[in-house]
């Protein structure tokens, strides 16, 4: 299998446009938007706080599902052939922006609106790389963190760029991983292959409406993973500070609502505990823009960027695509939102 083709149009190299693009944000979206924009002519520069481009692609997603050799061969082949310039361990942000993951591999800051003010037109694909973890009890335990945080160092280290000391040591330990989508499903699965006694994978709803569906589910349980279907945690106990079990609560589904789904209820008095040294939540990410103040672009009440037909936001000549307009969505997805705002900025740019 070869590498990623991001500039798959290009059958040769276009005459130049002398028009200067900033992309944020260097996933599947600022990729793809990247490869479309350099097969049109335009001189593309990629910003991104990780040590090298790829995003989630890389750093959040396990390589049985996208080898790495494919995506560093499809960004070196942008910086190779098509001159695109890569500014890596670069946060461009606006306000005091909360600490996300990927942060401790930041080495230089550029301010967003002097940024914007550089070049003809930018693209914002920061993603979603806010995590939530419910308020319960016992949430703020050591032991207790988001999927995508224990992902990310797992993928980090694989890649040479953290040290495996930083990376959870589950080996030996108890873990319960919570949510059923592809990210609670790849932490399941990392936690056996990095040598975990046992998991646990607890979801509120049935193996039938697990996003990730019940055959990746089955998977896991072949691993030897326990599927624990409509049940969800109400309490983390710990003991000096650190993870000692968890309380679950069996659900049960109610009728369906307007939108024809059915909402789990707790069932009183079914409460049990697990012993566990681990709880990891994969319930949810959040969109994270290159801003934290009031600016003038407009975001919706979710947090994601608000665009128009066009991808443009509120601010002229300022585009956003993927994720952190979207919400977290599939990497296909993001890819096709990438390449519709990049022939939209190609159109804008040349006045069409």
């Amino acid at each position: 299998m070869s590498g990623m083709r991001f500039a798959f149009l290009c059958r040769e190299r276009p005459e130049p446009t002398g028009k200067k693009i900033a992309v944020i944000g260097a996933g599947p979206a600022g990729l793809a938007a990247t490869g479309y924009l350099v097969c049109q002519g335009h001189e593309v520069h990629v910003y991104d706080k990780l040590p090298e481009p790829g995003g989630l692609m890389l750093f959040g997603i396990p390589e049985f599902r996208i080898p790495i050799y494919r995506v560093r061969e499809g960004y070196e082949e942008l910086e190779r052939v098509y001159n695109v310039k890569f500014f890596t361990r670069t946060k461009v942000y606006f306000g005091n922006l909360e600490g996300e993951s990927g942060d401790e591999f930041v080495e230089n800051r550029v301010d967003f609106k002097e940024l914007v003010e550089k070049y003809d037109a930018v693209l914002i694909a920061t993603g979603t790389w806010k995590c939530w973890i419910p308020n319960i009890e016992g949430a703020e335990l050591e032991g207790v963190f988001p999927a995508l945080e224990y992902l990310f160092r797992i993928k980090s280290a694989k890649l040479g760029h953290m040290d495996w000391g930083k990376v959870t040591p589950v080996e030996g330990k108890k873990v319960l991983v919570v949510g059923a989508g592809h990210t609670a499903v790849d932490a399941a699965l990392e936690s056996v292959l990095l040598g975990a006694d046992k998991v646990y994978l607890s979801y509120r709803r049935t193996i039938r409406e697990a996003p990730a569906g019940a055959y990746e589910i089955n998977l896991l349980q072949q691993r030897g993973v326990k599927w624990l279907e409509r049940t969800m945690p109400v309490r983390i106990i710990g003991e000096n500070g650190k993870v000692r079990a968890v309380e679950l609560v069996k659900t049960k589904l109610s009728e369906p609502d307007e939108s024809g789904r059915r909402r789990p209820v707790p069932i009183e008095g079914s409460n049990f505990q697990i012993d566990v040294d681990y709880v990891i939540f994969a319930v949810g990410q959040s969109p994270t823009p290159p801003f934290a103040e009031e600016i003038d672009i407009a975001v919706d009440k979710k947090g994601r960027i608000v665009v128009d037909n066009r991808h443009m936001t509120s601010r002229e000549g300022v585009f956003a695509a993927g994720d952190v307009v979207l919400g977290p969505s599939k990497v296909g997805k993001a890819v096709k939102d990438g390449l519709y705002a990049a022939e939209a900025m190609h159109m804008w740019l040349m006045g069409r």
